[in-house]
């Protein structure tokens, strides 16, 4: 079963209209068709291999979101000691009989150690001295070691996640002594983690699990305590219109494969686990704008002309773009959407030169090819499930978004109301220290 399910979909102006009207725009709409459909896939090929599937949530923590993931089945994969409370409130089990969530860090910030402490939560380290705080907190459970297998890479430069110049885990030559240092403070290793990120391509993946599978198969006979390995994330999500939906059942096989590779390398069962986010949220979520005035620039020494067309969301609610270049795709949505097509950079409300949504790889404006919008038509910015409402940010005192819930028999509900200058001011103070 491939991801062939719901790429890009599109939604009625009646819809998005009668949502605008009550909660205003920008809104983020979260469609819980598609999430199923992802998530019943990322189980197509990870349960008939006996794998544990857990969500980074990192990607879309709504509570409304997690709820899904637990109902299916999924454990977590936390990455700071709030992510681990958020977990808890939407209903999954503390504790390490199973683990179900698990803490990854390179560093233990504000109130993760306690968390890990206090709730029994099994962390997974990054980093050696992490062994040392562990124990002098307190912490006597089993702990992940996270490794840098020394390759492996994100879907951009900028998410550099294995080899040298990666900031990620203990590089993998170093896994001995500090499985000796944990033995040491009396803290077990019982699982080895690794992530080497979703390259753009199913293929690459595959030939970077292969070479990790059998990196853990020559480990697994050096460290007898471990009973679990995770393959990471890293299922590669197509953005652009022109590319195929990646297919990802060769993936079935391949943790059919590791699994009997690695259990019979360690001579015992062994838990396998992997750990997508953007590939069960990205799809999910459409960012909502409506386009204000659509203006031009004309052509002079210092450059060509330009169409923009300017819409009230910006990287205050989708930073991708602007941070990395990242493509999503957009369409048009009310009486514009007839136009014929023409150049067109779209841009936001934000006091920044970089609000912009139509860049490249390189950050340089690349306009898209789109119907010429109306002012007051409605622009949807796609597949922004995956690191866009998490990212957000009040720039500019702009208060974040609301994010609505369209259930599969069309009825809605508000997950998170749109933010007001009250929210932001209630955390200022003035109290002595």
């Amino acid at each position: 079963m491939g991801s062939m399910s719901h790429h890009k979909k599109q939604y009625s102006h009646e819809l998005l209209e009668k949502i605008a009207q009550k909660v205003g725009t920008p809104f983020w709409l979260l469609d819980a068709d598609v999430l199923r459909g992802r998530i019943s896939e990322v189980k197509s090929v990870a349960e008939p291999a006996g794998v544990q599937v857990r969500y980074a949530m990192k990607a879309l923590s709504a509570t409304r979101v997690l709820e899904e993931m637990r109902a299916a089945g999924m454990w977590i994969d936390a990455v700071s000691g709030n992510e681990v409370l958020r977990a808890l409130h939407a209903g999954f089990p503390p504790g390490q009989n199973p683990p179900v969530i698990m803490l990854t860090a390179d560093v233990f910030r504000n109130n993760a150690l306690d968390v890990v402490v206090e709730k029994g939560v099994f962390p997974n380290i990054g980093s050696p001295g992490m062994i040392r705080a562990l124990a002098e907190a307190g912490y006597s459970g089993d702990i992940a070691v996270r490794m840098n297998p020394g390759f492996g890479h994100g879907h951009v430069n900028a998410c550099d996640t294995g080899g040298p110049s990666s900031k990620h885990g203990i590089w993998y030559e170093r896994l001995g002594e500090t499985i000796a240092e944990a033995r040491r403070y009396g803290l077990r290793v019982v699982m080895l983690h690794a992530h080497i990120g979703s390259g753009p391509k199913i293929t690459e993946l595959l030939q970077n699990l292969h070479r990790l599978v059998r990196e853990y198969a020559s480990l697994l006979s050096q460290f007898p305590d471990v009973n679990a390995v995770s393959l990471g994330g890293g299922i590669p999500h197509t953005y652009k219109e022109t590319e195929p939906p990646v297919d990802i059942s060769p993936l079935r096989e391949l943790f059919l494969e590791a699994k009997a590779e690695l259990e019979k390398a360690a001579g015992r069962p062994i838990r396998v686990e992997i750990e997508p986010g953007r590939y069960f949220v990205a799809p999910c979520a459409t960012l909502v704008a409506r386009v204000t005035d659509v203006k031009k620039t004309e052509t002079n020494p210092k450059g060509p002309g330009r169409t923009f067309a300017m819409v009230d969301a910006g990287f205050v609610d989708l930073v991708r773009p602007a941070m990395y270049g990242s493509y999503h795709p957009i369409s048009v949505v009310g009486k514009g959407a007839a136009n014929p097509k023409q150049e067109i950079v779209v841009a936001g409300p934000l006091c920044e030169s970089g609000d912009v949504f139509t860049r490249d790889a390189s950050e340089l404006l690349a306009p898209r090819l789109l119907p010429r919008p109306e002012p007051g038509d409605l622009l949807c910015i796609h597949d922004g499930g995956a690191y866009g409402y998490v990212m957000s940010s009040n720039y500019n005192s702009v208060g974040r978004a609301p994010q609505v819930w369209l259930e599969e028999d069309g009825s809605l509900r508000l997950m998170s109301r749109r933010e007001t200058v009250e929210d932001l001011l209630r955390i200022e103070t003035d109290e002595a220290l």
